[in-house]
């Protein structure tokens, strides 16, 4: 039986149209911790309903954005890793079509992919919630320092990161990305517990239109059944594998 990284780059040259669902456990890393880890989570020592939550974030957007201020700076000075320079090689040869992504951390456009999905918005941009006048996050967060609770230039209402909270419906993008996961015949699957839905769901839902899934995590998903290649590791050893694998080809 072949190994698994020769597996997995087998799969990625059969593959028609291939694609990749990523998660928090993409960017660790890059120095980003992930969310839900049971011992390093920030779900673990904060509670994601008030600092993480469209309810919480208009009860006291001072808070959100005390709890928000420093890491949404680590995000801006993280640099792409491994898996994601590899995404983006895979996209420039013809091999990944498409990226889509839970992660708000911009890294797989900064590692060079340009097709990316990126199903619970970006932390670079943000907008108005009344009049949906854009703001960078530069701009947001001069007037945080300044006030504490930005507010917009044309209509004095709060301005919001564009990126999904708890409570918010996902944005029209993911009517993209269910359009990806119905054309393709690869899932790669890299870096997810897949417990957040419906991003979740795009695993089920491609092993039923007959695509291949493989999962590369650390931890177990509950979709590991289903799959038809799974490897638990760190994924940077695991994407250097299959770079390796795929230059001698």
């Amino acid at each position: 039986m072949k190994n698994p990284i020769e597996q997995l780059a087998q799969l990625l040259l059969n593959a028609r149209y291939a694609v990749a669902l990523t998660g928090a456990g993409v960017s660790t890393d890059s120095g980003i911790p992930d969310f839900r880890s049971p011992s390093s989570g920030l779900w673990e020592r904060f509670n994601p309903m008030q600092v993480a939550s469209i309810e919480g974030f208009r009860s006291d957007p001072a808070r959100f954005y005390e709890f928000w201020r420093r890491r949404f700076a680590g995000l801006a000075n993280a640099a792409p890793n491994v898996t994601h320079q590899l995404l983006a090689e895979l996209e420039e040869q013809s091999i990944m079509q498409a990226v889509i992504t839970q992660n708000i951390d911009d890294l797989h456009r900064k590692a060079g992919s340009k097709r990316v999905l990126e199903v619970h918005g970006n932390f670079t941009r943000g907008s108005c919630i009344a009049c949906r006048k854009p703001y960078t996050l530069q701009e947001i967060f001069a007037r945080v320092e300044r006030s504490r609770i930005p507010l917009c230039d044309e209509c004095d209402q709060l301005l919001k990161p564009d990126v999904v909270l708890f409570g918010e419906l996902l944005p029209l993008i993911f009517e993209d990305a269910l359009a990806e996961v119905e054309r393709s015949d690869l899932l790669w699957v890299l870096g997810t517990s897949l417990g957040v839905y419906p991003v979740a769901d795009l695993v089920p839902r491609a092993k039923r239109r007959g695509a291949k899934i493989i999962i590369v995590n650390r931890e177990p998903t509950s979709f590991d059944e289903i799959a038809d290649l799974v490897i638990h590791s760190d994924l940077a050893p695991v994407m250097e594998q299959v770079r390796q694998r795929l230059r001698r080809t």
